[in-house]
């Protein structure tokens, strides 16, 4: 018995898949022009130009017209138009009405301030920086208006006790000048928040007085004389942030737990041999800097993985001094290297803050920049 064959006629079968084919592409032909004809695509249409429109933060108004919606493109790009010129308007008259109460002065041409500067009592902010200046007029009393005072890398050699009449102060910056003191009176000024009286490398105390500055969230008083942290700090029951790096400190105060709002404090470039137990207490602190070339003992938690804590202890490098060449050659002042060292060290902990995991120590190299 042989196999049987069988025959098809290919013929047939290519007639059988054009006509499915063609029943195909009619079937999607009137589908395409029912739904052209249906209100879907238009709404979703009109759907999709309104929230264009609103993430680019144009009024309903502009394109809602009588209920209806008009998706014109040259519309959406005209509104746009108006919309960019508005807001460039706007923050041109916002910046126009900010300078009205900000008085701005930098270089080494000013050594003292305008006297126009007594008449304009409404402003609300000075910003002056490497100047030749010496000496705050007892006049600023008269600014009551003042919220910020950020006097950066000047000649100040002290600070008038008027300050304290400004009650509405939030920031004083008089970092790297060269302060000896701070008037007690400052501590009157009760809404201060943000206090930078970093690099003037010869405070060696503040006065129990600022002890009232309740709101206070930031202190830096990194490169001074300080053998101790201050009293007053010790009861600035906010505080955030403390800086109290390159100073004398040989320890730390055993109530260092009563800043129960401590999230970051730096050390780094101290005489700390030991670190105390009391720094556990602190439960929101996430980040500590200390230098550790003279650490022998420290709680274990603050080295732990598993604690949010981000513990660096950094090995110092310190600047060879015998490389300074006498002579007539300008070399490099200690306020131009303890600012180095901040610009650095701000790099670094911005750097921290993205980072999940902080090695237990890293080694920092100290530049000697001559000028």
């Amino acid at each position: 018995m042989g196999h049987k064959v069988i025959v098809f006629d290919i013929s047939v079968i290519r007639s059988l898949w054009e006509t499915r084919v063609k029943k195909h592409k009619a079937w999607q032909k009137k589908e395409a022009e029912r739904l052209e004809k249906s209100a879907l695509e238009k709404i979703k249409e009109e759907w999709n130009f309104v929230a264009e429109c609103r993430s680019k933060g144009i009024p309903q108004a502009e394109y809602c017209k009588n209920g209806f919606v008009d998706t014109n493109a040259r519309l959406l790009e005209r509104i746009e138009r108006r919309s960019l010129t508005r807001h460039k308007t706007l923050s041109k008259e916002r910046d126009e009405r900010r300078s009205a109460f900000v008085f701005e002065l930098s270089g080494e041409c000013w050594k003292e301030l305008p006297d126009s500067l007594k008449e304009q009592t409404h402003l609300k902010e000075w910003h002056i920086n490497n100047t030749l200046i010496q000496f705050i007029p007892a006049y600023i009393e008269l600014f009551q208006a003042m919220r910020i005072l950020d006097l950066p890398k000047n000649q100040f050699l002290s600070l008038p006790a008027e300050i304290g009449c400004l009650k509405n102060l939030r920031e004083l910056n008089v970092s790297f000048n060269h302060l000896v003191s701070i008037p007690p009176e400052l501590g009157d000024c009760e809404n201060l928040e943000k206090l930078d009286f970093s690099g003037n490398l010869e405070l060696t105390e503040l006065p129990f007085e600022l002890s009232n500055l309740k709101r206070v969230t930031f202190v830096d008083i990194s490169a001074n004389k300080f053998s101790s942290v201050p009293i007053c700090v010790l009861r600035m029951s906010s505080l955030q942030w403390l800086d109290i790096s390159s100073n004398n400190l040989n320890d730390l105060p055993q109530d260092i737990d009563r800043l129960e709002e401590l999230q970051a404090f730096l050390l780094y470039k101290n005489k700390l041999t030991y670190l105390p137990y009391t720094l556990l207490n602190l439960k929101k602190l996430t980040l500590i800097v200390v230098s550790g070339d003279h650490l022998v003992e420290v709680p274990t938690a603050l080295c732990d993985s598993s604690t949010p804590v981000k513990f660096v202890s950094l090995k110092d490098n310190p600047i060879d001094n015998s490389q300074c060449q006498a002579g007539d050659d300008v070399i490099e002042s200690e306020q131009d290297r303890q600012h180095f060292d901040k610009e650095f060290m701000k790099a670094y902990i911005e750097d921290l803050k993205e980072r999940e995991s902080v090695p237990s120590y890293t080694t920092k190299v100290s530049f000697s920049l001559q000028l």
